[in-house]
């Protein structure tokens, strides 16, 4: 079963950020687009929909609408083989505009600005088997 998800609001987004909680993400797969107003990455995701074993993860595109600034924080963005854990994506609307923040392993984070909430998130590919089960620290 392949997802492609859409988020018009704070509450899709937070769908959005379960489908994508334990994501596998290459620094060198994350672009802010200035020009076209655009932020997207591309990951590994853990298909928690799917019960294991075995378990699952699959190729998934994110991508933010109408941005106006993205800070990254916590990230070395010269370590384009680095491979960020995503944790949770997190979005409020506030004076006429959407604050987006996707949470990363070890502290990082990505904070957006946007005119206002337009996300997608699509599944590109077949699912392949996987061994390794995500695990967080308490």
């Amino acid at each position: 079963m392949s997802l492609k998800l859409r988020a018009e609001s704070p509450e899709d987004v937070i769908v959005i950020g379960g489908y994508l909680q334990d994501a596998a993400i290459k620094v060198a797969d994350i672009a802010w687009l200035p020009t076209a107003r655009r932020f997207a990455l591309v990951g590994n995701r853990f298909m928690w929909e799917r019960e294991g074993p075995p378990h699952f993860r699959t190729r998934a595109g994110l991508h933010f609408e109408t941005v106006t600034a993205a800070r990254i924080r916590g990230i070395s963005q010269d370590q384009e083989d680095q491979v960020l854990e995503l944790l949770t994506i997190h979005a409020v609307e506030r004076d006429g505009r959407a604050l987006v923040t996707l949470s990363f392993c070890g502290g990082g984070d990505i904070r957006l600005e946007a005119e206002l909430i337009e996300a997608g998130m699509d599944d590109l590919g077949e699912p392949w088997e996987t061994t390794h089960l995500p695990r967080h620290e308490t």
